[in-house]
Order: C-alpha cells, then structure tokens, then sequence
C-alpha cells in the first residue's frame, strides 16, 4: 500500500501507481472508441478482454502473430453458449 501522495514505494521502487493508470488509459480509451457502451452485468468480460490486450501487446514483446496463437490457444476445444432469458 502506498499513502497519500506517495506514487512509487520507496523500499521497492518497482511498485508504483504507473501500472495500473496505464491499463485505465488503454481500457477507457477502447471502451470510448470501440464499444461505447457495457452493461454491468458483462464488464467482467471487457476487463478480461483489454487484460488481455495490455499484457500481450508489443511492448511486453509479443508480436501480433504470438498473440493470435496464444489467444487461440484459449478456446481450443471450448464452445460459445450463451443462454438467454426465458
């Protein structure tokens, strides 16, 4: 935990507040610009899916076609269902 005012923990310097504002950046600019609207009942899924994107996009090192294989790699084998209200 960091106190008020305090942006970088002074013991450990690679705990620090810039994490977390650079994933709100991305995540609120894709929300705004792609989606514009999400219902609380599916944010869950917009969270995971630009956790996603921030942990493997180019500057982690991971190149668009690493990404794709690691992204299909994650519904190999698994079906779309969704159920709607009856």
């Amino acid at each position: 935990m960091h106190t008020v005012g305090e942006y970088v923990f002074a013991f450990d310097r690679s705990i620090h507040t810039n994490t977390i504002e650079g994933f709100f950046s991305v995540f609120k600019r894709g929300m705004k610009g792609v989606y514009q609207h999400c219902g609380h009942h599916h944010l869950h899924r917009y969270v995971n899916e630009f956790d996603f994107r921030y942990n493997y996009r180019i500057a982690n090192g991971v190149e668009d076609e690493q990404r794709a294989d690691i992204l299909l790699s994650g519904v190999k084998g698994k079906r779309l269902t969704y159920q709607t209200s009856a």
